[in-house]
């Protein structure tokens, strides 16, 4: 599985992941850096589940997969730009657009919940 040590590694002889960003029921997301292209990018490692069959995994990694495509297929100001879709160790990686900023629960950490008026203005873009 990639390259370059414990903590950074390498996939597809091209993407470093650098620092992991979070963490969801399916995934990871890392910052990364694409060597060949020289930029910063995101990258949705999708997790291998131990607990399910082999035929249930193969349909989360194709559903996976079919959502990448999907969304790759978008062009909005307020989607994430997805630019490669790779496999290593029959694990697939989605390579996307990287935004810098806190997460939601990070600015409802900070700063309490958000009024109706700001969540629909947010749900609106």
């Amino acid at each position: 599985m990639g390259t370059e040590g414990d903590d950074v590694r390498v996939i597809a002889g091209r993407y470093r992941l650098e620092a992991r960003l979070g963490r969801g029921g399916m995934g990871i997301v890392w910052r990364a850096t694409d060597r060949l292209l020289g930029r910063r990018v995101a990258v949705k490692e999708l997790v291998q589940d131990d607990a399910v069959s082999a035929e249930q995994a193969r349909a989360r990694r194709d559903r996976t997969l079919r959502e990448a495509r999907a969304v790759a297929q978008l062009s909005h100001p307020h989607i994430i730009v997805v630019h490669d879709v790779v496999e290593e160790d029959e694990r697939p990686y989605i390579v996307m657009e990287l935004i810098e900023g806190g997460s939601l629960a990070d600015r409802i950490a900070q700063r309490g919940p958000i009024d109706p008026r700001e969540a629909a203005r947010i749900g609106a873009d």
